[in-house]
């Protein structure tokens, strides 16, 4: 069953009086128990679109949407305190900067305890509600491997290192017990052994709990370990979009291999010592975007239909969007 469904959502921002599309018609879906990748180069709106599902973009910018749903409600139609109580209790979000989200007048315990629902705490006397609060609150900072949580629990953000900041970002939006979990590159800087940590747990809850997960990240090695599908963005579109191993097999996109190519543990057979492959180009700004397929400029594969922005094409659930895909006289 679909929980979340994006279709055709746009966002138009204002920049030196004219309208620029940095989302432009971006679909996605996630299904129940799904753990879903958003892949990308910086700067190619992956951020925008947890802003969109959220309710946390700027009421000046412009977004539309053909679908923007959850559990087949639509979110462009609430009211703020209806997105709030959803994004609440259903949807937690993992946000990339730990410092800019978090209260810095207030410690990491008034914080903690404040997120969890009323309904996790046992009937009693105050004094004993505080306390099976203080104890949910240290057990899920320890589940996010946060080791010494007697020191780090009363002190504030400023306080503390971004790696202990970024954990107790993933505890407040564990704490409530989502039905979907919008990590934004959640263990970005992390040393490699805490980033293996986090994942692990991340994997386990969607097992254990049917945690739904949209996992946004550049990283493609994390996600390939964990995601069960895949969708990537460039310049703020989505050009493909499928199952994780099949992307991997067999990728319709020229984007989408390019990114395949970059990360040398998916190539097995490649020469030590050899030149890693890099896709000519950089990705443009939002002021000098080209017409069409944005990708245009820089795909080896490009010709005059690529001015027009290409349809959405599906193959066996596999979609794409381009004009001379990769590999589809052999589908």
């Amino acid at each position: 069953m679909i929980i979340l469904d994006i279709k055709n959502l746009t966002l138009e921002i204002e920049s030196n009086g004219v309208l620029v599309k940095a989302l432009d018609k971006v679909s996605l879906t996630i299904q129940e128990n799904e753990i879903r990748a958003l892949v990308g180069e910086s700067g190619s709106g992956k951020s925008l679109i947890v802003r969109a599902i959220s309710g946390a973009l700027p009421p000046q910018w412009i977004v539309t949407a053909d679908r923007l749903t959850w559990r087949g409600q639509n979110l462009l139609s609430m009211t703020r305190a209806q997105r709030q109580a959803i994004m609440r209790r259903d949807i937690a979000v993992i946000f990339q900067d730990p410092l800019a989200s978090l209260d810095p007048s207030a410690t990491l315990k008034d914080q903690l305890v404040e997120s969890i629902p009323q309904e996790f705490i046992p009937k009693g006397w105050p004094w004993q509600r505080r306390k099976a609060r203080l104890r949910i609150a240290q057990q899920i900072m320890r589940k996010v491997g946060i080791k010494d949580v007697h020191a780090a629990i009363n002190k504030y953000p400023h306080e503390l290192s971004l790696d202990i900041c970024q954990k107790f970002m993933i505890a407040m939006a564990l704490v409530s017990q989502p039905t979907l979990l919008i990590a934004d590159d959640p263990t970005r800087g992390m040393e490699t052994n805490t980033k293996q940590q986090i994942l692990t747990l991340l994997a386990q809850l969607n097992k254990t709990r049917n945690l739904s997960i949209l996992f946004v990240s550049h990283d493609l090695i994390a996600i390939s370990a964990m995601a069960h599908s895949m969708t990537v963005l460039y310049c703020g579109q989505s050009v493909e979009s499928g199952k994780m191993k099949a992307m991997r097999r067999r990728p319709l996109h020229p984007y989408t291999k390019a990114l395949m190519d970059s990360a040398p543990s998916f190539s097995p057979d490649l020469i030590p010592k050899s030149p890693l492959v890099a896709m000519d180009g950089t990705i443009p700004t939002l002021q000098h975007l080209p017409i069409g397929c944005r990708l245009g400029p820089r795909c080896p594969r490009a010709a005059k239909e690529c001015v027009q922005v290409p349809e959405e094409r599906s193959i066996n659930e596999h979609k794409y969007r381009c004009h001379y895909p990769m590999h589809v006289e052999s589908v």
